[in-house]
């Protein structure tokens, strides 16, 4: 074989280190694409799909701070407060003077012939503090004989209990009827006392209240009279006037309205259902 390779021979023997130049440049170019790539794809495209159910909300109550008996009695104080906040309307209007203010508000109302003025809430407002007046001195000592000391603990609930009723109970049996007390008495067969503290307040408190309505329906009525007089009076001149047409209510109700002004009825209604506590 000659020495001196042919022109073919020697380009081909060139050409293979630049063949395998490119390839190398062309390998590293795709080695480079393809991270680029995979980065590019989404997460979620990547990812396995996720096919468990997503987990329920839950709620849990627990009550912090309960590490002794302190704690517990404080929570128990709280309830305690919970239900007398939600038996105060019925501890009000059974317990209190509200019954029987409230009633002969209602009925003097009526006896003037205003339906609407006053309205109901200015009526129940004014029976609110009036009986707030009423029972101060009766408020005064649950406060100082039964609530202070059981929040400063020196007396128990059941203690607290009982000194609370004794003011409550005092004023209620200052107002009802013997008649009220045997009643009850034999409905619930209970055993006559010895005194009438001893009385339980399932005897106390409704004849209490059935007092307080017959009371309130007396007063109510000696209100009407006057009233029902000027009534009668309008409804007489009318007739002879021949003005049967006119409804005697409409010519009536200035006159009443006049009465209850001059001898400044709100004043003595309000001084005669304070009066009637005492």
């Amino acid at each position: 074989m000659s020495h001196h390779a042919c022109p073919a021979c020697r380009r081909g023997t060139l050409a293979t280190p630049r063949r395998l130049f490119a390839l190398a440049v062309l390998a590293a170019l795709l080695g480079g694409l393809v991270p680029t790539a995979e980065a590019a794809r989404p997460v979620d495209a990547v990812r396995p799909a996720d096919t468990t159910a997503p987990a329920s909300p839950t709620l849990t109550l627990k009550l912090e701070g309960s590490d002794g008996p302190k704690s517990l009695s404080s929570a128990l104080k709280i309830v305690i407060l919970m239900t007398v906040l939600s038996l105060a309307p019925a501890i009000l209007m059974l317990l209190t003077s509200f019954t029987r203010i409230v009633i002969v508000l209602g009925f003097l109302r009526q006896a003037i012939g205003a339906n609407q003025a006053p309205a109901n809430q200015i009526l129940v407002g004014l029976a609110v503090f009036l009986t707030m007046v009423i029972m101060a001195p009766t408020f005064t000592r649950i406060n100082r004989d039964a609530v202070q000391p059981l929040l400063n603990e020196e007396i128990g609930q059941r203690e607290a209990l009982e000194k609370a009723q004794a003011p409550l109970k005092e004023f209620m049996l200052r107002q009802v009827r013997e008649k009220d007390i045997a009643l009850f008495l034999d409905l619930t067969q209970t055993p006559v006392p010895g005194s009438p503290e001893e009385l339980p307040m399932l005897v106390v408190v409704p004849s209490f209240v059935i007092g307080e309505l017959k009371t309130a329906f007396q007063m109510g009525f000696v209100l009407f009279l006057p009233f029902l007089i000027i009534d009668m009076v309008v409804a007489s001149v009318l007739m002879s006037m021949g003005m049967m047409m006119l409804p005697p209510v409409l010519i009536s109700l200035p006159f009443k309205i006049l009465l209850f002004v001059l001898v400044d009825g709100w004043f003595l209604v309000v001084k005669s259902l304070v009066q009637s506590f005492q």
